[in-house]
């Protein structure tokens, strides 16, 4: 999206991604859109034309601005920054604000509108959408009880331990942690729900265990943990899911179009 207009291109997008077409409910404010399902009827964005000042934003005159869905941690990610405010008559809990100023990069403001679609969607539209499962994941891996750098290369195959989420075709993206923090490598699971009998020689416990293939090996310094939190991934103590957004900068920054 241009810098000019961004509220119009925001009704474009969600039209051809959504089929949303923007609702004016208000006479006392009819450049109020809101933007929501046409199922549950739930919003899962409104856009609005503010005044600074009730924005708590020095000087005169109007902003554009969306109102969207957040969860708590993406909310302790984004308010710290620049183009992002507590939601204009909305829970501050639940909603952010989101400047249509230029100020917020174009790839922000769609994943901030895809993840408020998301949050509110039923389980029906995700399923048609085909966001009912969740199938690309960050996992830990700790140097402190397995060197996973050591022995996982491009091409190269290694049993870890398996999430329930976890399914045959997913893929994972190993997140080393300190002293290394950054995702690593990018990996096929190949088998999945393999019983796992061992001892281990440390407190974890496994029952059973996937097996990966490593399709991608990724230096150090092109994903490290402040670029994750760029979109909403603070921490990784568990599997959990990739955020859209960041799979698209990981393409960027690689030059893969297949992994877009």
């Amino acid at each position: 999206m241009a810098k000019q207009d961004l509220a119009k291109q925001v009704f474009d997008y969600v039209l051809k991604q959504y089929g949303t077409q923007p609702e004016y409910l208000w006479k006392s404010y009819p450049d109020y859109a809101v933007l929501r399902h046409a199922d549950n009827r739930k919003w899962y964005a409104i856009v609005m034309n503010v005044e600074k000042t009730s924005l708590g934003l020095s000087g005169t005159g109007k902003l554009a601005v969306m109102n969207v869905k957040c969860s708590p941690e993406m909310l302790s990610v984004f308010l710290p920054q620049a183009g992002f405010l507590p939601a204009y008559h909305m829970n501050k809990n639940h909603w952010m604000t989101v400047l249509l100023d230029g100020s917020v990069d174009n790839d922000s403001i769609l994943f901030l509108l895809n993840a408020s679609f998301d949050l509110t969607a039923t389980r029906q539209v995700k399923k048609q959408l085909g966001i009912a499962r969740y199938t690309e994941w960050i996992v830990p891996a700790n140097p402190k009880y397995y060197d996973v750098e050591k022995d996982l290369r491009e091409g190269g195959e290694i049993y870890w331990k398996q999430s329930n989420n976890i399914a045959l075709d997913d893929i994972v993206y190993m997140y080393i942690t300190e002293p290394t923090g950054a995702i690593r490598y990018k990996c096929l699971v190949l088998e999945v729900n393999i019983p796992y009998r061992q001892k281990r020689t440390d407190d974890l416990q496994v029952k059973r265990v996937m097996k990966i293939r490593c399709l991608k090996e990724y230096d150090k310094n092109l994903i490290p943990r402040a670029k994750m939190a760029q979109f909403g991934v603070t921490s990784v103590r568990s599997p959990r899911h990739m955020p859209y957004a960041l799979k698209q900068e990981i393409a960027l920054l690689t030059g893969d179009a297949s992994e877009k």
